[in-house]
């Protein structure tokens, strides 16, 4: 069976650098197409991208001359990583032109008929694909959440499912890696911490309700728990840290919820999709851990780590998550929810 032909929108980011580094051993999927921004449509890859990764670009797509980011491409799925303010309608041009659209974008996370995907915790939520026009060989479009949401949904799916969730509130320290290149400005990070990220509590509480709803046959409800976040931009390079506290349904000793977490598993793992991790969630017992640097890669970046796990005299419980924001947070969740896709047969091979 040939390998998937695959197009990446915002090739030259942050993102998109990300995609193609994760693709360049990919068993399914390859790179044929790339698009970006006006400055660089027309350029070799190599000529219109600075690579901000560790290693070098890979030898495959140097070649690949870069276009504009609107239909046709040659490929059989599109992986978008444009920035939202531009990919909205962008995206769905692709999509009315049959394209299986992935994004990394959070242009049409809250749409009504659009899969929010994490596929260990919602992979019934696909349904939606089925009621709409987007269908089996058809265009549409599924997204994947806001790289803080993935880890606090993530980490509040088991907790939901064995227990039920009644309140959230959660407090992020954000990588600069999540504000993209060249992101925040040295003299303004250094010696210091941003208290503030422009819409990310907002899309922290709407994402996740959505993303442990209920699907119902029809539409998706959104979980009834209240979710209170706070955001801050931390001098850190990759990976995402949040203290969350959560009020749960009923009662659950310490041990029930490390429980929860630890046999945590899901349909990407139950499918060994490529790029599931075998453990979506890693517990860390040390009292200092997670840390970015000693536990953002935990599954090859695609494994939540949650360490800290203790009665709260507030909400009941609280525990701290962290994740590889570029990797599980964007990059590859996009990839892991093509690959539910493919496995799913919403994917062709075939165009």
């Amino acid at each position: 069976m040939g390998r998937i032909r695959t197009g990446i929108l915002g090739a030259t980011g942050t993102v998109g650098q990300r995609l193609i580094a994760l693709l360049e051993h990919h068993p399914q999927f390859t790179v044929t197409a790339l698009a970006a921004s006006d400055r660089s449509e027309g350029k070799r890859y190599a000529e219109a991208c600075s690579w901000r990764l560790p290693g070098e670009m890979p030898g495959a797509v140097r070649p690949l001359v870069v276009q504009a980011p609107r239909p046709p491409l040659d490929c059989d799925v599109v992986l978008s990583s444009l920035p939202s303010d531009i990919a909205g309608p962008i995206e769905l041009d692709f999509a009315r032109a049959g394209y299986p659209v992935i994004s990394n974008s959070a242009s049409h996370r809250m749409d009504e008929h659009v899969p929010l995907l994490l596929p260990e915790a919602n992979p019934e939520h696909l349904a939606l694909l089925d009621c709409d026009a987007g269908s089996r060989g058809r265009g549409f479009i599924v997204t994947n959440p806001n790289c803080s949401t993935i880890m606090i949904a993530l980490t509040l799916a088991p907790l939901a499912a064995r227990f039920g969730v009644e309140a959230v509130v959660v407090t992020t320290m954000q990588a600069l890696s999540g504000a993209g290149y060249p992101g925040v400005a040295s003299l303004d990070i250094t010696d210091n911490v941003l208290p503030f990220i422009p819409n990310e509590e907002e899309k922290i509480a709407r994402e996740t309700r959505k993303i442990l709803g209920h699907w119902n046959g029809t539409r998706i409800e959104p979980a009834p728990f209240s979710v209170s976040a706070q955001c801050h931009r931390v001098n850190v390079m990759d990976g995402h840290l949040a203290a969350v506290r959560v009020k749960l349904g009923r009662s659950a000793e310490l041990p029930e919820l490390e429980d929860a977490f630890t046999s945590f598993r899901g349909l990407p793992q139950e499918l060994r999709l490529h790029s599931a991790p075998e453990h979506p969630i890693v517990i860390r017992a040390e009292p200092d851990r997670p840390q970015p640097r000693l536990d953002r890669d935990a599954g090859g970046g695609m494994s939540v780590t949650v360490g800290r796990v203790a009665r709260d005299e507030v909400l009941g419980h609280r525990f701290v998550a962290l994740s590889h924001n570029t990797i599980r947070g964007a990059a590859g969740a996009a990839i892991l929810n093509a690959e539910l896709l493919v496995a799913r047969g919403y994917v062709p091979i075939e165009r």
